[in-house]
């Protein structure tokens, strides 16, 4: 990637770069190649939740409530939790890929299957109590009680997604995103067949639901063990389980808590899945080079990246800005709702666009490694100014829905403009010094690090 960089020095060491348009060209391509088939791979594992509720809003309204309800309580204490701590992997195993340390990849796997099967037992507990916190907060008694139902049946899901997360950022910083997309599209569409079955065919009702979904979700682990273990294309990275992985779980958890905390403090939608892809390719390219010892390189992903992020968000927001009175029609047929629609649009881009800027930096800082500023960022934006915003606009105010999204929006204004900031300030020579000193145990320096060298 080093040609169609070049580097001035001044007197100051101050370092200036320029980018060719067909070093950008190629980089696009490569970003691309990952982010498109990750967005399958995201919106089909996004359906498989989706597939479930619809199902079970068809037994009637309590089962769809404590579904609903469980749902979100699993997706905000467990799963999504998990997700979030793999994303340590995206710095541990993109840049180890980067710098060809293929034992210390495999090793940083195992290392993060051991600890979110340890972060299991506590939210599994939680769950079993389901019914006792959905109490305390007010919750009917009897939706309360099939919740935790649902919530229990789950329980499997939480331990075959402690070894799914981190299997999914195994083949993600390997740029192996075509195995996950026939993987998913596979237990997708076993989880509609056995769904269907056991809600509805042998009378399990809601909690058929549940056992679908955890049996899905060993169903994708199975397969992509497979793979892992035949492939061809995962034999560097296919190592045997050693001592190294126990060790390896402090450093782990340094990553992959700050990384939690980022994801936990995200807004989940299906637009979402689209910029997260993108984020997703960007963590990839940027943490590879930097583990290959590619400051320069990784410069040019980021910029790619933005860029990507950029497009889609307009093309989208222009979309919906434009279908802005007629989008209420598929809510309602009543004008009243029509034109609240209409209204609220306008936020609708503005949150589209701001979302799609920050899957992308977020991928930034977890391909960089810098997950605990990205923390810090999404903590002080939604907690001193997005839900504070909210507070006021929505009760105070009463602009109610409008204030609420208004604060939303507020929040993610804030978190991208910081996050940008933080990205342009980035010194990428010094985070590639870091990235080599970390897989090669401290044993590399500047010296290391030249444009002419090339990973991935």
């Amino acid at each position: 990637m080093g040609e169609g960089l070049a580097i001035e020095e001044g007197d100051n060491e101050k370092r200036g770069w320029k980018i060719s348009k067909s070093a950008l060209t190629e980089e696009l391509k490569k970003e691309g190649a990952i982010a498109a088939p990750m967005v399958v791979v995201t919106i089909l594992q996004y359906l498989v939740q989706v597939v479930s509720v619809i199902m079970v809003g068809h037994l009637g309204q309590l089962s769809l409530s404590s579904v609903a309800i469980a749902t979100s309580l699993t997706n905000v204490t467990g799963f999504s939790v998990l997700s979030g701590m793999a994303g340590g992997l995206e710095t541990l195993c993109g840049q180890a890929y980067g710098a060809e340390q293929y034992q210390k990849f495999g090793t940083y796997t195992y290392s993060a299957i051991i600890s979110l099967t340890l972060v299991c037992a506590p939210i599994s507990v939680l769950w079993i109590f389901m019914d006792k916190i959905l109490l305390l907060f007010g919750q009917d008694p009897s939706i309360s009680m099939e919740a935790r139902k649902f919530s229990i049946l789950l329980i499997p899901a939480l331990f075959g997604a402690a070894i799914l997360k981190p299997l999914t950022r195994y083949f993600q910083t390997q740029s192996l995103i075509f195995p996950m997309m026939l993987n998913s599209s596979m237990v997708l569409c076993f989880h509609i067949a056995t769904c269907w079955t056991l809600v509805f065919k042998l009378g399990f009702g809601h909690v058929g639901a549940a056992l679908s979904f955890s049996l899905c979700t060993w169903l994708n682990v199975v397969l992509l063990g497979f793979y892992v273990k035949f492939s061809v294309a995962c034999e560097k990275t296919r190592i045997a389980f050693s001592k190294q992985a126990l060790v390896g779980i402090g450093e782990f958890f340094r990553f992959g808590v700050p990384s939690a905390v980022m994801v936990c403090l995200t807004i989940s939608t299906l637009h979402f899945t689209i910029p997260y892809g993108f984020g997703a390719a960007a963590s990839t390219r940027v943490s590879n080079e930097l583990g290959g010892g590619n400051p320069q390189a990784a410069r040019v992903a980021v910029l790619a990246a933005m860029l990507l992020a950029v497009i889609e968000a307009v093309i989208v927001s222009a979309t919906l800005f434009s279908c802005r009175h007629v989008l209420g029609y598929a809510y309602s047929n009543e004008r009243q709702v029509v034109k609240y629609v209409a209204v609220m649009t306008p936020l609708i881009c503005l949150s589209v666009f701001m979302d799609s800027l920050q899957a992308v930096l977020s991928g930034v800082a977890r391909g960089s490694g810098w997950q605990h500023v990205g923390a810090y960022v999404n903590l002080g934006a939604f907690y001193l100014v997005g839900i504070p915003v909210a507070a006021v606009l929505g009760f105070l105010a009463h602009f109610r829905a409008k204030g609420l999204w208004i604060g939303i929006v507020a929040g993610s204004i804030v978190q991208s403009i910081f996050l940008s900031i933080v990205t342009a300030l980035t010194n990428w020579k010094k985070q590639a010094n870091l990235a080599r000193e970390r897989i090669f145990d401290h044993a590399s320096s500047e010296s290391n690090i030249g444009p002419e060298s090339n990973h991935g």
